[in-house]
C-alpha cells in the first residue's frame, strides 16, 4: 500500500484529456494511493495553495495555461516532486522544465510498472532527503558551486563518486535519461569537456586546501 507513517500518499494528476486521467487514475489507486485529477492547470494551482499531496503529474501541453506556464507558476520551491507528461516530440520542452525546477518527465504511451516505479522512487528519495541533516554534503567547496542548483549539486555529487547515471537516478528517484540532461548542464555552467573534467574540477580546490 502506499501509505507513509500510517497516512495514505496523495497524488495530484493534472491533464486535459480525460482518458489519460481515467488511466493514471486508476494505476495509482490499485497501488493504494490516494488521487486527485484536475482538468486544467487553474484548478490545480488552486488547490495547491492549500495543501500539498505526494507527488504531481503534469502534463506538458494543455489548453490555456500550458504545463510550463502551470510550473512557473508553481514555483520552485512546492514541496512535492513534479514529474511532466510528455509525448516523444515534448522531449526539448520536458528538458526546459526540469531545468525550470521539474523533479523528471514521463513519456507516453505509459507503461504501468514504470510509471510506479518512477513515483516510489521519487518519494523514497525525498523521504531519504528530508531525513538528511540540512547542508549535510558530500563535496567540499569548489570553483563554480555558486552556479549550480541544489539538484545540480546533488547529481553532480553521485557524478563524482562514481555513479552510473542509472545509479544516481536510482538514488536521487529520477530517470537516468533526467541525470542526462542535468550533467550536461553541470558540465556546461563548470565549463567541463567530460566526466573526467567534471572530477579534476571538483576535486583540484580539495587538494589545494
Amino acid at each position: 500500500m502506499a501509505t507513509a507513517n500510517g497516512t495514505t500518499q496523495e497524488v495530484f494528476i493534472v491533464d486535459d484529456d480525460g482518458a489519460v486521467r481515467d488511466a493514471l487514475r486508476l494505476v495509482f489507486e490499485m497501488d493504494g494511493y490516494q488521487v486527485t485529477a484536475f482538468p486544467d492547470g487553474g484548478s490545480f494551482l488552486a488547490a495547491a495553495r492549500t495543501r500539498t499531496p505526494s507527488v504531481v503529474v503534469l502534463d506538458v501541453h494543455m489548453p490555456g495555461r500550458s504545463g510550463l506556464e502551470v510550473l512557473q507558476e508553481l514555483g520552485p520551491h512546492y514541496g512535492a516532486p513534479v514529474f511532466m507528461i510528455s509525448g516523444q516530440g515534448d522531449i526539448p520542452m520536458a528538458v526546459e522544465a526540469i531545468r525550470q525546477g521539474a523533479h523528471d518527465f514521463l513519456e507516453k504511451p505509459f507503461d504501468a510498472d514504470t510509471v510506479l516505479t518512477r513515483i516510489r522512487e521519487a518519494i523514497e528519495a525525498r523521504t531519504r532527503k528530508a531525513s538528511q541533516k540540512t547542508g549535510e554534503l558530500i563535496l567540499a567547496p569548489f570553483t563554480g558551486e555558486d552556479q549550480l542548483t541544489p539538484r545540480e549539486r546533488e547529481v553532480l555529487e553521485r557524478i563524482a563518486m562514481g555513479a552510473s547515471n542509472k545509479e544516481a537516478g536510482r538514488q536521487l528517484g529520477i530517470s537516468p535519461r533526467t541525470i542526462e540532461v542535468h550533467r550536461a548542464r553541470i558540465m556546461e555552467k563548470l565549463g567541463a569537456r567530460n566526466t573526467a573534467d567534471l572530477v579534476r574540477i571538483v576535486y583540484s580546490d580539495v587538494r589545494r586546501n
